[in-house]
């Protein structure tokens, strides 16, 4: 599946936005892949808040949600002072999953540098088993897959994982 470019990805928000750091770097002198995956992790957490899976809702309803699975893959390297942003869209759910993907664009030099694909599961904090979202928390994924349904290109899913019906 084709790659969105970097003008297709930032009509999606901007949900995090950073600059790489000294201690981003590894011994290869780029960015180090776990601020990679904490970065696009960001974004993700942000969009479950804006659905209400927040700090609150962790404590008074119990409930919240965990990684399953992820896939991160990389198309540019970051360097020390370049200028990046996380832009993650909700592609799918069901009662108990979600399917995200979060698009970090390098912002120094107009680029997709890399992407995670993540299935998340709505889960009971107290049995630690998964179960079913309430009605506001699904709605409100809703209204992200609708914005993400709306625009003309494709996600370049992996093709492993997805959402079961």
């Amino acid at each position: 599946m084709e790659t969105p470019t970097f003008d297709q990805v930032m009509e999606l928000p901007t949900l995090v936005e950073a600059v790489v750091q000294p201690d981003f770097i590894d011994i290869n002198g780029h960015m180090n892949v776990r601020h990679y995956l904490e970065l696009n992790a960001d974004g993700t957490t942000v969009v479950c808040e804006r659905v209400g899976i927040d700090d609150d809702y962790r404590a008074k309803r119990r409930m919240g949600v965990f990684t399953s699975e992820h896939h991160i893959r990389y198309y540019s390297e970051l360097h020390l002072g370049e200028k990046l942003s996380v832009h993650p869209v909700v592609l799918d759910r069901n009662e108990k999953v979600v399917h995200m993907m979060a698009y970090l664009l390098d912002q120094t030099h107009r680029r997709l540098s890399n992407t995670l694909e993540l299935m998340l599961v709505h889960v009971d904090l107290d049995t630690r088993r998964t179960v079913p979202m309430p009605a506001e928390i699904a709605d409100g994924f809703d209204r992200f897959i609708a914005e993400r349904e709306a625009l003309p290109w494709k996600a370049p899913v992996c093709g492993v994982m997805g959402v079961r019906r």
